[in-house]
């Protein structure tokens, strides 16, 4: 899934949600569920996710949205062997970037 965020430090959990087509619920969800996953908290205690946090949630939705991962099983492969699943997950954003500018180039002809 190729996400398309403006460059930002922080990114608000609407934001997230938005670019990833979930709801927010589930954003809080595997905020919890997952140990990669940190955001910052303002005052209110609205959390703000990094970039790193972003590729994260590409990592977490790829292998339970995608590929059908249990929630178990995501962690267990986390855990398991983190270097191959990060190294995956980049390749695989790399590819849907260049796929999603050659369709952009395509709709320009």
């Amino acid at each position: 899934m190729y996400i398309d965020l403006p460059d930002k430090r922080y990114y608000k959990i609407g934001e997230v949600a938005k670019a990833f087509g979930v709801n927010s619920s589930l954003i809080r969800f595997w905020d919890k569920e997952f140990e990669i996953i940190n955001p910052k908290k303002n005052a209110k205690g609205d959390r703000l996710f990094t970039q790193e946090d972003v590729k994260n949630f590409k990592i977490i939705y790829n292998l339970v949205k995608e590929r059908g991962f249990t929630l178990d099983g995501a962690k267990q492969k986390l855990k398991k062997n983190p270097e191959k699943v990060f190294s995956n997950q980049e390749i695989i954003s790399r590819l849907e970037a260049v796929k999603a500018e050659l369709i952009k180039i395509k709709n320009q002809l």
